[in-house]
C-alpha cells in the first residue's frame, strides 16, 4: 500500500467492527443456555490455542519447555495459585536447561 495511513485506518477498522457489531445487533440478553456456555468458555478456549503452541518453542529447547510445561500442568490440577504454578514452571526450566 502506498500510504501507510490508509492501512492504518484499514487495520482500525478491521479491529473495531467485529468488536461493534454484536453490540448493535444484539439487544436483547441471550436466554439460550447451550449459547451462554459456549459464550463462557470461547475466551478460555481461544487464549488456550494461541499460547500454548507457543509453549515449546519459548525455551529454545524442546525438553526444558516440556519439563515446564508438565509442572505447570501438574500444580495446576493440584489447584496451586496462578503464582507458584509460573515460578514451579520458571524455575523448572532454569533447573533442566542447565542439565541438558
Amino acid at each position: 500500500m502506498p500510504n501507510p495511513i490508509i492501512a492504518v485506518i484499514l487495520m482500525a477498522a478491521a479491529a473495531y467492527i467485529p468488536r461493534v457489531v454484536p453490540l448493535i445487533t444484539v439487544t436483547k440478553e441471550i436466554d439460550n443456555i447451550y449459547i451462554k456456555s459456549f459464550l463462557k468458555y470461547v475466551p478460555f478456549a481461544v487464549l488456550g490455542s494461541l499460547t500454548f503452541p507457543d509453549i515449546f518453542y519459548s525455551t529454545g529447547e524442546f525438553i526444558t519447555a516440556l519439563c515446564g510445561t508438565a509442572i505447570a500442568l501438574f500444580l495446576a490440577y493440584k489447584e496451586k495459585s496462578l503464582v507458584v504454578v509460573a515460578l514451579a514452571a520458571i524455575l523448572t526450566v532454569y533447573i533442566t536447561s542447565f542439565l541438558i
